[in-house]
């Protein structure tokens, strides 16, 4: 998250780019078609247009909501330009970014910050999920947060928290398998 720099234009861009996929778990068709009048930072709220044109509300942590305000009033108006239209995020010339831009961010970001697994869009959609999970959030409510239709599309994420707990107590339970004598 912190690896754009923040003393450009484009750094503040992708660092409240980044913020906002992770905070909100947003698809990366969500976030490049999110405009300004969506957005309610003092409510820490933004509504976007999810799959089927269905509408959401998605929370902002507070290092979202920061990240997208230094960006809104410090950066995005130089990147503005007169064919720009109401886009939360811009590029180079004053246009909504492209799904390919996006994809470019997110990898740019992970190089910087040393990752040497492969990082992608939706990858930051998974760990809001996940994270929420193991955090001891309610399924249902991250299937809400997540704009899914079918808990069934939620309930991936309770093999992934399934796994770790297995993981975890291979590796430290006296009994498991992993440390039982041979």
């Amino acid at each position: 998250m912190e690896s754009p720099s923040p003393k450009t234009p484009l750094g503040l861009r992708d660092r409240a780019l980044l913020e906002l996929l992770y905070a909100a778990g947003l698809r990366a068709s969500e976030i490049l078609s999110l405009r300004i009048e969506q957005l309610d930072l003092p409510g820490r709220s933004a509504r976007v247009i999810g799959k089927g044109d269905k509408e959401r509300l998605v929370l902002l942590g507070s290092a979202a909501q920061e990240a997208l305000d230094r960006y809104l009033h410090t950066a995005r108006p130089k990147l503005v330009r007169s064919k720009s239209g109401g886009e939360v995020f811009l590029g180079n010339h004053g246009r909504r970014l492209t799904t390919s831009h996006l994809w470019g961010i997110v990898k740019r970001a992970a190089q910087t910050a040393g990752l040497d697994t492969r990082v992608y869009p939706h990858l930051l959609r998974h760990s809001f999920a996940t994270h929420l999970l193991s955090g001891g959030a309610d399924l249902r409510v991250i299937q809400e947060l997540l704009g899914h239709a079918s808990i069934g599309t939620t309930e991936i994420y309770t093999h992934v928290d399934e796994d770790r707990l297995a993981a975890t107590v291979d590796r430290f339970h006296p009994r498991s398998r992993k440390n039982r004598p041979q």
